[in-house]
């Protein structure tokens, strides 16, 4: 499985990607996680809002920091 968190670097982004850690962690699944901060890359991606949060290539969450709850729902 592949997770990326994309974002500027801010608190926002930092959560979200500790909450993605301890959520990959609690579920027990094998992933690599990127942490991408260049925005021309995320603009790549389409995406507009930070945070965000893409899994296997997929953009499932954005602008919002999710909680491991919600972050282990999508996994």
């Amino acid at each position: 499985m592949n997770i990326k968190v994309l974002g500027g670097g801010c608190s926002k982004c930092e959560a979200l990607l500790g909450n993605t850690k301890k959520a990959v962690q609690e579920k027990g699944i094998e992933a690599e996680i990127e942490y991408i901060t260049d925005f021309s890359v995320i603009a790549g991606y389409g995406i507009m809002s930070t945070p965000a949060l893409m899994i296997d290539g997929k953009v499932v969450s954005t602008g919002r920091v999710l909680n491991e709850k919600q972050i282990g729902k999508l996994l």
